[in-house]
């Protein structure tokens, strides 16, 4: 696996494991619980390897009156700030170094501080981690596209809505960019080499 220039990690809404299960309202594969303990090792390498670590968080009012149009699909009300599921998920503890960017919108660029973030870290690629697959993880990284970020997607620790969405939405991120999609173990292997 190759990882262009300086990497930065974003860890993208792991939220409510350990405050009551995951975000309210929103539809999910599963798996999410297993992965967090990988992710957890995932941020720790990168911190001792010197790789920034970004986190984002969906957030909305509790009236929802800045969730938009999310609310004309298949998810109900979610991610409101006074819902302890809202919380990033326990043992995800970010430094007082790194930022935790909140967003309104599926994608972590969107109205957001996310692209100001990395120009000061000087990315180049971006490893993503994280849900939903096809929503967030998904928006999030045709922005990073546009952006000219190279996208490294760790496939086996992102989960969807359900399976058959998380397997398109991997297949049209790897439409975007053939070297796209990554597995833990490169990851963990080219990061460790540095």
């Amino acid at each position: 696996m190759n990882i262009i220039g300086n990497p930065v990690l974003v860890v993208v809404d792991i939220q409510g494991i350990g405050h009551g299960g995951g975000a309210a309202g929103i539809p999910k594969m599963g798996g999410a619980e297993q992965r967090l303990p990988r992710v957890i090792k995932l941020i720790d390498l990168c911190r001792a390897k010197g790789v920034p670590v970004v986190f984002i968080q969906e957030v909305h009012k509790p009236s929802m009156v800045d969730i938009g149009r999310e609310l004309d699909g298949s998810e109900g009300p979610h991610c409101a700030e006074n819902d302890p599921r809202t919380q990033l998920a326990v043992g995800i503890d970010p430094t007082p170094e790194e930022f935790v960017i909140r967003k309104r919108r599926y994608s972590a660029f969107f109205g957001t501080e996310l692209e100001i973030v990395l120009k000061a870290y000087k990315a180049s690629t971006l490893l993503m981690v994280g849900g939903l697959t096809d929503v967030c993880i998904h928006y999030t990284a045709v922005d990073a596209h546009q952006h000219d970020y190279h996208l490294r997607v760790i496939r086996d620790l992102v989960g969807g809505s359900s399976q058959r969405a998380h397997e398109a939405a991997l297949e049209a991120i790897a439409y975007l960019q053939r070297d796209a999609l990554v597995t833990e173990s490169e990851v963990v292997e080219s990061l460790s080499s540095r």
